[in-house]
């Protein structure tokens, strides 16, 4: 069972009263608390996920701490999927200010026995389905007097190589890229886009990847800081960028992976 939060792994306290935001990918993990904690500072948060399940229980925390949320069946592949969600956002609440794109795919093995389809499927997710939600988001924003926040969620696979998983290795350094030009893009607009580089993070998609023991211990001995992050923990760096502490911050991409990169 993955704990919802380690020892120590707070929320980040910010004001973010008055504005809208929508994560996409907040079923579980990163996302979830993402979306939790943009509700705490006051935010009134779209949640974007595939199933209903996961965002009717997502919806209903937020509101029993006294949170503003509404849950949208989205999948981050299909473009009229991602302007339903934007276009929810705008109707429900008249504007849009603030996005985190975290929706993620994986497939596993050496690149020789991947498929294409295997390819394909995690690209159209994590850098197609990124170049979505950003076309829309942006877009939203501009129409709203233009400012604005986003963050796109790569990996610290985004800035470096990893064995048997070369979509996702593929993909992620894509969206760090993507970020970096849309950051120069819209830079004069307002908009601010940034990108979070998270480590090995206790969430579902990285337990079922890591079956074994040794697989675990592999990685946490990879990590300097000798143990894998609370979601709460990456979601915390999200917030950040989203908020104004971060106000001059835009096409940067901050590693949140417990020392496991140090440029």
């Amino acid at each position: 069972m993955i704990p919802e939060r380690a020892p120590g792994a707070t929320q980040l306290k910010v004001d973010l009263r008055d504005r809208v935001a929508i994560v996409a990918g907040a079923g579980r993990g990163i996302g979830a608390a993402a979306a939790r904690t943009l509700a705490t500072a006051g935010a009134s948060v779209v949640c974007g996920a595939r199933s209903r399940d996961e965002l009717d229980a997502l919806v209903k925390k937020i509101e029993e701490m006294g949170g503003e949320a509404t849950g949208v069946c989205v999948d981050i592949a299909d473009p009229d999927s991602v302007e339903g969600l934007v276009q929810a956002a705008v109707d429900q609440y008249g504007r849009l200010d603030l996005a985190f794109n975290n929706a993620a795919a994986h497939a596993e093995g050496p690149l020789h026995e991947l498929t294409i389809e295997d390819f394909d499927r995690v690209v159209g997710v994590n850098l197609r389905g990124t170049f979505i939600c950003l076309k829309h988001e942006i877009s939203a924003m501009l129409s709203s007097g233009g400012g604005g926040a986003i963050v796109n969620t790569a990996s610290v696979g985004g800035v470096i190589g990893e064995k048997f998983i070369s979509p996702y290795i593929a993909s992620k350094h894509g969206v760090v890229g993507l970020t970096k030009a849309a950051a120069l893009d819209y830079a004069d607009r307002g908009i601010r886009v940034n990108c979070l580089a998270p480590g090995a993070t206790r969430t579902r998609m990285l337990l079922d990847w890591l079956s074994t023991d040794e697989m675990m211990e592999a990685i946490v001995g990879k990590t300097p800081i000798g143990r894998l992050a609370d979601p709460q923990e990456i979601a915390n760096v999200a917030v950040f960028l989203l908020s104004d502490a971060a106000s001059f911050v835009t096409g940067a991409t901050y590693l949140a992976d417990g020392g496991l990169v140090v440029p």
